[in-house]
C-alpha cells in the first residue's frame, strides 16, 4: 500500500505541476477542513472537531461558565413558531451564522446537534427572540460537551443497516419531520433530518414519505461501497410501522381504501427490494434510531440514541 500511494503522489505531482505542488501526509492522525480523523484505534475511525467548537464559544456572543450546563441541545418547544420580538440585525447576523457553523458541524463530528439545527435552519429569515433562547441553548450543550466526538467501526463492510422514522404533522404547518441513520456497526455514518415537503394525512404515509426522502442515498451508498470493493450482502432499512412495511415490501397488494390515494412513486422501494437491492425489516420503536433526528428527544432516550449515533467516547 505505502509504494501504490508514493506512486499515486508522483501522478498528481506530473498531472498538477503547473499549479502548485502536491504534498502528503502519511500516519494514523489527518487534519482536513476542520476535522481531525484520527485512526489509532485498530478498526476504528474517531473524528474530532474541537478546535472548531472551541472557535465557535470564542466567538459566539454569550459566554457560559464552568458550570453552565445543559444536557440536551433542545426543548420539547423546538418545533413550536416561538415569540418575541424579531431579532435586531445584529443578532440576526450572529444567528445566521452561527446556524452556518453548526450545520458544517452536525454533518461531520457531532451528529446529536443535527435535529436542532435542521430546524433553526429553517428560521434563519426571520429570527425572533425564541430562535434567539434556541441558539443560546445550544450553544450551552456544545459548552458542556466539549471533547465529544464522532466513533465509527464497522462490524462488517458487507451489510448497511438504515433506520428511518418519520413524526407525523409536528411541523406549525402540520407537515412531518424525517429522521434517517445508518451504521454498519458502531456509530452513524449517514445522518438526515428533514422536515417533508408536503402534507400526508396518516403516520403511515408519513412513514412512506420519509422513506422517499432518504431512498437515493440509501441506493447511492451501496453503489459506492461496491465501487470501493466491497459488495453489498444486505442493504436493511428498519421501519417501526407495520403498515408502512407491508406497504414498501407489497406495494398495491398491502393497500386498502385508506390507502388508494397515495402516489405511487412512493412503491419505488418496492421495486427496490424486488431487484434485490433492499430489505425492509420491522424495528420496535425503542430502538429506532432514526426517532432521535425526527424531534428533540430528553432524558435516557436521548442518552441512549445518542450513544449508538456518537459511538462510545473515551
Amino acid at each position: 500500500m505505502p509504494k501504490v500511494n508514493d506512486e499515486f503522489l508522483v501522478w498528481l505531482n506530473k498531472t498538477y505541476e503547473s499549479y502548485k505542488e502536491c504534498t502528503s501526509t502519511r500516519g494514523k492522525v489527518h487534519v482536513y477542513l476542520g476535522m481531525t480523523l484520527d485512526f489509532s484505534k485498530k478498526g476504528k475511525l474517531k473524528i474530532c472537531m474541537d478546535d472548531y467548537v472551541k472557535r465557535m464559544l470564542d466567538e459566539f456572543l454569550v459566554k457560559f461558565g464552568e458550570n453552565n450546563n445543559q444536557e440536551t441541545p433542545a426543548g420539547n418547544t423546538l418545533l413550536d413558531v416561538g415569540n418575541g420580538r424579531k431579532l435586531d440585525t445584529a443578532r440576526q447576523e450572529v444567528f445566521h451564522s452561527f446556524v452556518a457553523k453548526g450545520l458544517f458541524l452536525s454533518k461531520r463530528a457531532q451528529h446529536d446537534i443535527l435535529p436542532t439545527i435542521s430546524i433553526l435552519a429553517s428560521q434563519v429569515r426571520e429570527p425572533n427572540e425564541s430562535n434567539w433562547k434556541r441558539i443560546v441553548r445550544l450553544m450551552r450543550y456544545l459548552h458542556s460537551t466539549q471533547g465529544w466526538h464522532l466513533l465509527i467501526s464497522a462490524g462488517s463492510l458487507r451489510i448497511m443497516k438504515w433506520y428511518v422514522d418519520a413524526s407525523f404533522a409536528v411541523h406549525p404547518d402540520f407537515k412531518s419531520h424525517t429522521g434517517g441513520s445508518m451504521s454498519m456497526g458502531k456509530g452513524a455514518v449517514q445522518v438526515a433530518s428533514k422536515k417533508q415537503k408536503l402534507n400526508t394525512r396518516s403516520s403511515t404515509e408519513a412513514e412512506l414519505v420519509g422513506v422517499d426522502d432518504v431512498i437515493t442515498i440509501i441506493l447511492w451508498t451501496k453503489l459506492f461501497m461496491e465501487a470501493q470493493g466491497y459488495p453489498i450482502e444486505k442493504n436493511i432499512l428498519y421501519q417501526d410501522n407495520q403498515s408502512a412495511v407491508l406497504l414498501e415490501v407489497n406495494g398495491r397488494k398491502s393497500a386498502g381504501k385508506q390507502s388508494r390515494a397515495l402516489n405511487i412513486r412512493y412503491y419505488f422501494v418496492t421495486h427496490q427490494v424486488e431487484k434485490g437491492n433492499l430489505v425492509v425489516e420491522y424495528c420496535p420503536t425503542d430502538a429506532m434510531i432514526a426517532d432521535f433526528f425526527t424531534k428533540p428527544l430528553q432524558g435516557e432516550k436521548f442518552r441512549q440514541f445518542c450513544d449508538e449515533i456518537l459511538g462510545d467516547q473515551d
